[in-house]
């Protein structure tokens, strides 16, 4: 076994929805330490994208694009068909939350939630099939890592209804996908984050030691943590990881939490 290519991504290429900041430009900082050729990160803001891209060097690509519609879809796969003809690891992380108290929670909150949150990561997925079959082989086959979130395997006292819902829904979603897709050499797993600094998780990023109060390992999540954890899955080391999902969240899932728990998620 040559250890040094076990976690290498060296060679491929990715892409990463809602990767200009937060848990997706992690990941994208990440994959591009370790070895990809290319990095494609993908939001809906233009400018935020181009800066993340120039941020973190010429490998990193902006592909800036409103996936939440089915046409934003088609046009992002399109725009990434003149780029690549192959694909070989897609992070499906773009995503939105919604709190409101179950009296005044509006449909709204469910439709944009739900819609961004379920359907475009299984519709990108499904566009993107063909690019991620041009990579795969059972030697090294290609990855859909999905992003859902430690609320999708407990539940918290926040009244972020849809989200809450929507992530359960993605993490049972991966396990379907997975059983399909690996006859196509194509391996998909779940990353469950908890408290991670970003602007959806703003306790997380503005006061990270009140939100650590409530994480058995007693502080907010890092780059390290959550580029380990996908490098892991895109790599090597990750190709018999079929279907599952990877808590990395300090311990709130399966540890203790004391009764004046603190709001890791910022909701």
């Amino acid at each position: 076994m040559d250890f040094s290519k076990l976690f290498s991504l060296e060679g491929r290429v990715a892409v990463v929805t809602g990767g200009s900041r937060g848990i997706g430009a992690m990941i994208a900082e990440g994959f591009l330490d370790a070895g990809c050729e290319r990095v494609y990160v993908t939001a809906r803001k233009a400018e935020v994208v181009a800066e993340t891209a120039a941020r973190l060097g010429s490998r990193c690509i902006a592909l800036p694009g409103d996936i939440s519609t089915t046409a934003g879809i088609e046009a992002l796969v399109e725009d990434l068909a003149t780029r690549e003809t192959r694909l070989d690891i897609l992070v499906n992380n773009a995503g939105v939350a919604w709190g409101a108290e179950f009296e005044d929670f509006p449909e709204m909150g469910w439709d944009k939630v739900m819609n961004l949150n379920v359907k475009t990561p299984f519709f990108l997925t499904q566009k993107l099939l063909p690019m991620l079959k041009a990579a795969a082989s059972e030697d090294r086959p290609a990855k859909v890592i999905n992003i859902a979130s430690i609320d999708g395997l407990r539940i918290n006292p926040w009244e972020t209804y849809s989200y809450q819902a929507s992530k359960a829904a993605v993490i049972h979603l991966t396990k379907r996908m997975a059983a399909r897709l690996i006859r196509d050499n194509v391996v998909a797993s779940c990353i469950c984050p908890g408290a991670f600094p970003s602007e959806m998780n703003k306790a997380a990023k503005n006061a990270p030691e009140k939100s650590a109060q409530g994480i058995p390992s007693r502080r907010v999540g890092t780059i390290e943590d959550m580029a380990g954890g996908a490098i892991y899955l895109a790599s090597r080391a990750g190709d018999y990881i079929v279907g599952t999902p990877l808590p990395i969240d300090g311990g709130i899932v399966n540890g203790w939490i004391p009764s004046d728990f603190i709001d890791p998620t910022g909701h």
